[in-house]
């Protein structure tokens, strides 16, 4: 168990929300950058505190499924390494992995909820619809999952608990890729969830955008089932050429070139609106070339645009 006296020595301040041209609130974190090398050119805080990557993950994971016979096309592959919006597009897409092994809806085991769009979630409502895990944003991953159940002969029902034979060879790569994981819990979708160091989230999306592999051209091919429209995950991806970009639950980003230039982030306190921003201006200190302010939400007054968050991580 980590103290928290430990994470409080491994953060330090990484943004600065301002509000009407006043300093609002700080942002502590940690962040690691990477250059071409793999050595790290950069970091603040801690770039070796370990942390659950949550959803940053999935691309790790989704690699594991192809290595055990998963069979997607690149669409569907973004979407089992999504954290979608759950938008009639990504939600499609879910169904269509679950048809090409026979399966449907009913056999996803993750939590249900609404879509994170808004105005799909508004529009799933007003026709009479609710919560379904088809819904969730991790629903492509759990796709993914329960198909490559089936690619192997594995059975469904279970295909969450951490000593099931998916889960195991998932734990697995992620070691090969990450190196040691310092302890699995159980994610907001269910599913185990690793904790890694921070380093390693950076060291695993370099392999893997280096390898320009499957999981690589989907990132880069469907940036907008990745995350979706209003992410910085997708808004990153379109920005930087051959950049594959992921974010996580409680304030993780992370990001890799084919060159080998990487960049992992940890928000201390979860909250994810600084994390893509600082992502980028890490990116930034290793000469890629993208702006953090394209990046991010306005601060809003009565709707209009007042704010902005701005990195303390300097290029």
């Amino acid at each position: 168990m980590i103290a928290y006296r430990d994470l409080a020595d491994a953060y330090r301040p990484v943004a600065v929300t301002d509000r009407s041209g006043f300093d609002e609130s700080l942002h502590h974190g940690a962040v690691v950058v990477l250059d071409r090398s793999g050595e790290v050119a950069s970091s603040v805080g801690d770039p070796d505190v370990n942390i659950y990557p949550r959803s940053s993950n999935k691309p790790i994971q989704a690699d594991a499924m192809l290595r055990l016979g998963l069979r997607l096309d690149h669409s569907e592959l973004a979407l089992a390494c999504a954290s979608h919006d759950g938008t009639a597009r990504h939600v499609a897409v879910v169904h269509r992995i679950l048809a090409g092994v026979g399966l449907d809806e009913r056999s996803l085991g993750n939590t249900p909820d609404l879509p994170l769009d808004r105005e799909s979630a508004d529009r799933l409502l007003a026709d009479g619809g609710g919560r379904a895990p088809v819904y969730m944003n991790c629903s492509g991953k759990h796709a993914a999952m329960v198909a490559t159940c089936v690619t192997n002969g594995w059975i469904v029902d279970g295909y969450l608990a951490v000593d099931h034979p998916l889960q195991v060879a998932l734990t697995a790569r992620i070691v090969e890729l990450a190196g040691p994981v310092v302890h699995i819990g159980v994610d907001g979708c269910g599913a185990p969830t690793h904790a890694v160091s921070l380093r390693a989230v950076a060291l695993a999306y370099r392999t893997l955008a280096i390898e320009q592999g499957d999981v690589w051209s989907a990132f880069t091919d469907y940036p907008d089932l990745v995350a979706g429209e209003r992410r910085d995950a997708t808004r990153i991806m379109r920005l930087v050429p051959g950049l594959m970009a992921k974010d996580g639950a409680e304030g993780v980003f992370a990001a890799g070139l084919p060159d080998g230039r990487a960049v992992a982030v940890k928000i201390a306190d979860g909250n994810g609106r600084a994390a893509g921003i600082v992502a980028a201006a890490g990116l930034a200190m290793v000469g890629v070339d993208v702006d953090p302010s394209a990046l991010g939400d306005p601060i809003r007054g009565l709707g209009e645009p007042v704010g902005r968050v701005r990195p303390l991580v300097a290029s």
